[in-house]
């Protein structure tokens, strides 16, 4: 699965240990013929987390209680993984049935907290979708939230002027109305995959 932006730093995890972590997460999990993402439940912790939202305000994972929730890490600054995994989210949401679309919630956490303002990643979401959401927060609890669910991030050396890149998953983290781990979507999943588990799900709940 593949999936960083590149990065560098002193002191942080290699690049080959996000890579390396990427992978064994793909292969963690067995396909389940119902599903079109890898079937995750029961394996992973329920949806929690206490983060900084876009309004400089704390939000946590039971205020979003009651929709179907999609936890992406990344940054603002990504120059592929991040713009293609949003814009992919976001066409799903829109292509799914209209009295669903308000069941569907893509948050966004930027593992960037030191140039990832509120006011930054308010605009960076805005522009994907309205059902979008940005929370950030100190590197440790961003860490710590990371680990939670299997995977990590990296920074690169700052260049002359001072810009670095991110190194983090491309995996998606799907969880119920209930906070519950469903499913994990993968890079290579289409628009269209990732709908109808969307969809299932927000019926599957309805019923």
């Amino acid at each position: 699965m593949s999936i960083e932006c590149r990065s560098r730093r002193q002191g942080t995890l290699p690049i080959a240990a996000v890579i390396a972590t990427a992978f064994l997460l793909a292969g963690c999990f067995g396909d389940d013929g119902a599903w079109r993402g890898k079937d995750i439940s029961g394996l992973m912790p329920e949806l929690a987390f206490e983060l900084t939202d876009t309004s400089g305000d704390t939000l946590t994972a039971n205020e979003t209680d009651g929709e179907i929730r999609m936890l992406f890490f990344g940054f603002t600054s990504c120059p592929d993984v991040c713009p293609a995994t949003l814009q992919k989210l976001s066409r799903a949401v829109k292509e799914m049935p209209g009295e669903l679309q308000q069941d569907a919630r893509i948050v966004f956490v930027s593992v960037d907290p030191r140039r990832d303002t509120p006011e930054r990643i308010a605009s960076y979401v805005d522009f994907f979708s309205e059902r979008a959401i940005g929370l950030t927060g100190e590197e440790k609890v961003l860490r710590e939230l990371s680990k939670r669910y299997r995977t990590t991030f990296g920074y690169d050396d700052p260049d002359a002027e001072g810009n670095y890149n991110v190194s983090h998953s491309g995996a998606v983290y799907v969880f119920d109305r209930e906070g519950n781990a469903r499913l994990l979507f993968r890079p290579d999943l289409s628009v269209e995959d990732i709908r109808t588990d969307l969809v299932a799900l927000a019926q599957e709940s309805k019923s």
